[in-house]
């Protein structure tokens, strides 16, 4: 069985992690994983790419992150995937199947709404997760649910202190028949609860992983005691 995280920040682009990239990949790989997707907190949330000279600069730095952790990979035999975690006035959205190059080609990511930023990423064959959902927190304003634009739910989450957001999670996912994933939300390397998802195959590149979610065939979450 090969284990995939599928939420993970580091310190170069998210402003409130203290893990560098490098160092997420090697702990991760002495636990036991094959692969990460790193999904750092993009610009219209707590991002750490707070000075820069343009959009092509901007970009530049946020990459930095997964370009670090993709590095150490290679070099110790972890997969890393890219991945985004986009903000939405209470909504955070996992986001899979797009590249460092397409945020350089499109300048106005933070231009458009919300809906036309999802329509993007689906016309470029990726797809949108909603991260815990239900999360209370004084840095979210509202619970806001979009069902009808998510490819999936994250059902449960290593970060949430109350569990009843991960059942309120999981009966959303069933109330609308999405997919279930899970993820650690690790920011640290002190972070003791990993979480994410089982395969039966590898994932050689996020396309795998994403046929998994919209076949509905991944083996099983990785869901800690």
């Amino acid at each position: 069985m090969f284990k995939y995280e599928t939420h993970l920040h580091t310190a170069e682009a998210s402003g409130c992690a203290t893990a560098f990239g490098k160092d997420q990949a090697q702990r991760y790989k002495n636990d036991g994983y094959d692969g990460i997707m790193v999904t750092d907190h993009f610009f219209n949330g707590n991002s750490a790419v707070r000075h820069f000279t343009d959009w092509n600069d901007r970009v530049r730095q946020y990459c930095l992150g997964y370009e670090n952790a993709r590095n150490e990979g290679e070099k110790i035999g972890l997969k890393v995937f890219f991945g985004i975690e986009y903000s939405y006035w209470g909504a955070d959205l996992l986001t899979y199947g797009i590249t460092p190059d397409w945020l350089y080609q499109n300048p106005d990511l933070l231009d458009i709404s919300a809906y036309d930023y999802i329509n993007r990423v689906h016309d470029a064959g990726g797809i949108i997760i909603h991260a815990h959902p239900f999360r209370e927190a004084d840095y979210i304003q509202e619970i806001k649910l979009l069902p009808d634009w998510v490819d999936g739910v994250e059902v449960y989450n290593a970060g949430n202190y109350d569990r009843a957001f991960d059942e309120r999670a999981l009966w959303y996912a069933k109330q609308y028949n999405l997919p279930q994933t899970a993820g650690s939300d690790n920011h640290h390397l002190t972070s003791s609860r990993l979480s994410g998802v089982l395969s039966e195959t590898p994932f050689e590149d996020i396309f795998d992983y994403i046929k998994a979610i919209k076949n509905n065939t991944l083996s099983g979450l990785i869901i800690p005691d």
